[in-house]
């Protein structure tokens, strides 16, 4: 998936734990070979040329791709499961197998689980009592600097996402053009209960621009979002507050 993953377990019994933690990594690496776009090989790969059915593909291929779809059509196509005219879901399979290990490993009895792949996190439980995860988010303008740090007091689940420039250059494309999205936006947080979805609605924000993206996030259930443009403005969600601390 081109990036790192790391995971913060807490509680539950070591060797139990620890074992579902060495399946996860294991499951990670399995999901990298069937999804990568960058290996001719993998599953993936194979069905965009036509050389395998999705019938053909392990089970997860056809569940990715009907979240895929599910997540273009609430986001009118914004978020899109092709690039550059080729099949490619793997704008959602990271935040589908970051937020299925983090699962993976509360059922092994974690108290608490952080899953970060790529600087989005999966949480769960809570990291010890009375004490609830918190995420910092990057300010995309001041290197070093935290734009906001958000908490997940009061959920059992919570999981934060954030699509921009800062760290990849301009490599959000726009689905009507086919080209490198531009709006007035640097970044886009997303916070919600799934990673598999925020990670998606904040791709798609991205691309809209900061007035349709706000309105948007807006218009969707269990979501909060934080928005910086090129100018320094930030713009937020109506019910981001409780989520800051």
């Amino acid at each position: 998936m081109g990036t790192v993953f790391s995971f913060d377990v807490r509680g539950g019994d070591p060797n139990a734990v620890g074992a579902a933690l060495d399946e996860a990594v294991a499951e990670l690496h399995r999901v990298d070979e069937v999804f990568s776009t960058y290996r001719e090989d993998s599953q993936i790969s194979r069905l965009a040329r036509g050389e395998l059915t999705a019938e053909e593909c392990d089970p997860e291929v056809a569940d990715v791709l009907e979240l895929a779809a599910e997540a273009e059509r609430a986001s009118d196509g914004w978020f899109s499961r092709r690039y550059a005219g080729r099949l490619d879901p793997t704008g959602i399979v990271k935040g589908w197998a970051a937020e299925r290990a983090a699962g993976a490993l509360m059922a092994a009895g974690a108290a608490g689980v952080s899953v970060n792949g790529g600087g989005d996190v999966q949480m769960a439980g809570m990291p010890g009592p009375g004490r609830p995860w918190r995420v910092g988010i990057a300010d995309p303008l001041r290197p070093g600097g935290l734009a906001a740090v958000i908490s997940a007091a009061g959920v059992d689940r919570l999981a934060v996402a954030t699509s921009g420039t800062a760290e990849r250059g301009a490599h959000i494309v726009d689905p009507r053009t086919g080209r490198s999205a531009v709006t007035d936006l640097v970044a886009v947080t997303v916070v919600g209960p799934s990673l598999t979805w925020v990670d998606c609605w904040a791709t798609a924000a991205f691309a809209m621009g900061s007035r349709a993206g706000l309105t948007w996030l807006e218009s969707l259930p269990d979501v909060e979002a934080l928005l910086i443009t090129a100018g320094d403005e930030v713009r937020c969600t109506d019910g981001l507050a409780a989520r800051l601390g």
